[in-house]
């Protein structure tokens, strides 16, 4: 049977017709449209979901979830939940109105009787549920999607809010986009020239490199090569955070580093590129300067987490803040997810945290809940993707630095960076593919 040019089978029909309850074939109803609208030939069967939709953002959204999880529906495969508006149990003691904590509870209830797990994170790859390399998925939150195709090697679409819980609920996705092997072929390259070998090493090039990336590829899929060093789980999230921020990509390719890009041939698909793009020192300097909207070293808040905060990175800050103490005019906040704090109280690496006079907030960010007070406009991040985005959701300035250079400056009360990395030039060990012929 086919409805338009959509082949269905038997379970797609059933859930149409309503034999798996309303809800199942209000969500099935809405993956058809959308596969009618792109095209597809057919839908195919996925094995988990990631859903964004979990982020209260008004009553439009709560009454959608509260009317699915009033008519029954229940997720049919493995489902995490990206963050909430809200944290739950520490949100008074921020700038959080009673009413918004109120509706974004309900919201986080309404998914988790649909039978989502409450993972409350836009890491999902950090948590017990990981895909696998070519298993089709349905994920929401841009950087979760640019993880799971580039660095995991997984198959997602860009799945925006209500439309990947209906995925979650009908297990079906249509057969389009990054779905298809033929369509995550790399379309620009971008070739690192000279880029020294310790800047490669430092978790502050990373952000950067993923900022110029989204500027270079804006929606396209993009090829990086010449990269030496290898890249950590944390080093690529926040490369495919900024990429995904600055522009909406997707999938990226690393040659040599991720899986789909073995070679440069490879990531092309035996293709070429729509456009070389050469990154050197004086565009990653200019990329790293647009992070930076603060005119003046003054201070209000330094934080830290987005994407989530991961064990590695609560393990890296702890030997920062030994002895040490935050500035009584700074507040300084790390966002995380609740099984990634768990696992870091277990480990007794939060005690420096704490004795610092840190905070740490979970299950949310400042992006996506109104939990700032409106004194604090100056803020301070190692995360490319706060920096992108506060200045215009938050209406602060914002400053980008290493994770360094955010805890020096908390202790301070003012920005302090160091600027050795940056201002070096090409040594022994130097990247340069500007002399390879790209394909």
């Amino acid at each position: 049977m086919t409805t338009a040019t959509v082949q269905l089978s038997k379970h797609d029909r059933e859930k149409l017709a309503g034999g798996y309850g309303p809800a199942a074939k209000m969500a099935m109803s809405i993956i058809l449209r959308m596969a009618e609208f792109h095209g597809a030939k057919e839908l195919l069967d996925i094995t988990q979901a990631h859903i964004d939709s979990s982020i209260y953002m008004g009553e439009a959204g709560l009454e959608f979830a509260e009317r699915l999880a009033g008519l029954g529906a229940k997720v049919t495969v493995p489902t995490t939940l990206n963050v909430s508006s809200v944290d739950e149990h520490h949100w008074r003691e921020w700038a959080v109105p009673p009413d918004w904590a109120k509706n974004a509870h309900r919201q986080m209830v309404a998914y988790e009787k649909m039978g989502c797990r409450p993972t409350w994170t836009c890491a999902p790859y950090q948590v017990n549920l990981i895909p696998k390399f070519g298993q089709q998925i349905a994920w929401g939150e841009s950087n979760a999607i640019a993880f799971a195709n580039s660095v995991i090697g997984a198959r997602t679409e860009r799945y925006p809010d209500l439309l990947d819980i209906c995925a979650a609920i009908a297990g079906r996705v249509p057969a389009v986009g990054l779905h298809l092997i033929e369509n995550r072929a790399g379309q620009v390259l971008m070739n690192l020239v000279d880029i020294p070998l310790a800047l490669q090493q430092d978790d502050s090039f990373y952000p950067v490199l993923g900022h110029l990336m989204g500027q270079v590829a804006r929606d396209r899929i993009p090829v990086i090569s010449g990269l030496q060093a290898q890249p950590t789980e944390d080093q690529f999230k926040a490369m495919g955070a900024a990429g995904a921020s600055s522009g909406t990509v997707a999938l990226f390719h690393v040659v040599e580093k991720t899986p789909e890009a073995p070679t440069l041939e490879a990531a092309f698909q035996g293709g070429q590129p729509e456009e070389t793009v050469p990154v050197t020192m004086e565009t990653l300097r200019v990329a790293r300067r647009e992070l930076t909207t603060a005119t003046g070293k003054k201070l209000d808040m330094v934080v830290l987490g987005s994407p989530h905060f991961s064990l590695t990175e609560f393990k890296q800050l702890a030997p920062l803040l030994v002895s040490k103490q935050v500035h009584p005019e700074v507040k300084f906040l790390v966002t995380s997810s609740r099984a990634m704090t768990l696992l870091a109280q277990k480990a007794g690496i939060l005690e420096s945290l704490k004795a610092f006079g840190g905070h740490i907030t979970v299950d949310t960010c400042i992006l996506a809940s109104p939990m700032l007070p409106p004194e604090i406009k100056r803020l301070m991040t190692n995360s490319a993707k706060y920096a992108y985005y506060a200045p215009g959701l938050l209406n602060t300035q914002i400053t980008f630095g290493s994770l360094t250079d955010c805890v020096q400056s908390a202790i301070k009360g003012r920005v302090v960076r160091d600027e050795s990395l940056w201002e070096q030039q090409a040594t022994m060990g130097k990247s340069d593919s500007s002399a390879q012929n790209p394909l």
